[in-house]
């Protein structure tokens, strides 16, 4: 059995970055077995591909919010030995926790402009590709910076609900808001309690509470 080349798949929605990027891996003798400038059926994609690595930005069409780490987290999830490296103009610590929530390596995060060395670079896909985990040291340190607050630990839609739940909006009114389902406005409320500690409690209100916490920030 004679060794393949890496087969590594791109999404970034930037036309000159991605085509940059592909001539980048040509030079590191690396094959590009997809490059796509959205996110949409990313799973079937990768997997229809044989990929071994997805390389994604975080923000991506349609709504250039979290579409990137969404896609990130689903081909975790569906395809686990597939490594994720994922890169950013911005230090977003939250999506960097959610990547590496389960603790199994094979993933990286990196900042587009401190992305300088092709050797450096090329050396981080393998070493994801191989099971090791790979951040540059700005998300490290923004990691360790977050610990200490509670209200960095939330998303950022938690934090558009957090936001509205502040304006004093019912559960209804931030659906309505949001362009999302009731159901999905509970569960996020749910997931702000938990990440705040905010356990149910028959004297405090922890809506009341999760909301001081914000104001408070």
């Amino acid at each position: 059995m004679t060794d393949r080349p890496l087969r590594v798949v791109l999404v970034e929605d930037s036309l000159l970055l991605r085509e940059g990027l592909v001539r980048l891996f040509e030079e590191a003798g690396y094959e590009t077995a997809g490059a796509w400038g959205d996110a949409d059926d990313v799973v079937a994609r990768v997997q229809g591909v044989r990929a071994d690595v997805a390389i994604l930005d975080v923000r991506l069409p349609p709504t250039f919010r979290d579409e990137g780490i969404r896609a990130a987290l689903a081909i975790r999830a569906a395809l686990p030995r597939v490594g994720i490296l994922v890169l950013s103009q911005y230090v977003e610590g939250v999506y960097a926790r959610e990547l590496l929530a389960d603790g199994e390596g094979g993933v990286g995060y990196l900042l587009k402009d401190r992305v300088t060395s092709l050797d450096e670079f090329t050396d981080a896909v393998r070493r994801v590709h191989e099971g090791g985990t790979v951040l540059d040291p700005l998300v490290v340190r923004g990691l360790l910076a977050a610990r200490a607050d509670p209200l960095a630990s939330l998303t950022p839609r938690e934090r558009d609900v957090l936001e509205l739940m502040a304006e004093g909006r019912s559960n209804g009114s931030i659906a309505q808001r949001l362009f999302i389902g009731v159901g999905a406005v509970e569960k996020n409320v749910t997931s702000i309690f938990a990440k705040l500690g905010l356990e149910e409690s028959a004297t405090e209100h922890r809506r009341v509470l999760a909301v001081l916490a914000f104001l408070q920030r």
